[in-house]
C-alpha cells in the first residue's frame, strides 16, 4: 500500500481519533464507528469488503460515478458510499470525507449534544 492511501487499520484508527467517536462489533463482523452514543458515521466490514460512510446528500451521485466507489448496501438511501481496499480515494481526500461523515452526524444531533464534537 503506497503512502498516499490509507490502509484499513489506519482508516480505523483515524475513525477513532475523531470527536467522542466509538467502536462497536456487529451483525457478525462489521465494525461500526459510532459518536452520542448509536449513531453510526461509517462501518467497515471485517472480512475485507470495504469501508462506508455518509456524504453529503449533493455529493453522492458524483462519488458512485468514480472508478472504485459504489452505493453503500443498505445505507445508499441515507447517501452512504461503500470503497472496497485498496481504497480508490486518496489519504488526504477519505480522511476529509471520513470528517465530514462524523460531521454530519453530528449536526444532526440536539445542540446540547453537539457541544465538543463540532470541528470548525
Amino acid at each position: 500500500m503506497s503512502e498516499r492511501h490509507l490502509t484499513a487499520e489506519q482508516a480505523a484508527a483515524f475513525c477513532l481519533s475523531l470527536p467522542e467517536a466509538r467502536e462497536d462489533y456487529k451483525w457478525g463482523g462489521v465494525r461500526v464507528f459510532s459518536v452520542a452514543g448509536n449513531k453510526m458515521f461509517a462501518v467497515q466490514d471485517l472480512a475485507g469488503a470495504g469501508l462506508s460512510f455518509k456524504v453529503d446528500d449533493t455529493l453522492f451521485l458524483g462519488y458512485c460515478d468514480r472508478p472504485g466507489v459504489r452505493a453503500a448496501p443498505y445505507l445508499a438511501r441515507a447517501h452512504w458510499i461503500s470503497v472496497a481496499p485498496p481504497y480508490a480515494l486518496g489519504r488526504e481526500e477519505l480522511t476529509e470525507l471520513l470528517r465530514r461523515s462524523h460531521q454530519l452526524v453530528v449536526r444532526r444531533l440536539a445542540k446540547r449534544l453537539q457541544v465538543g464534537l463540532v470541528i470548525e
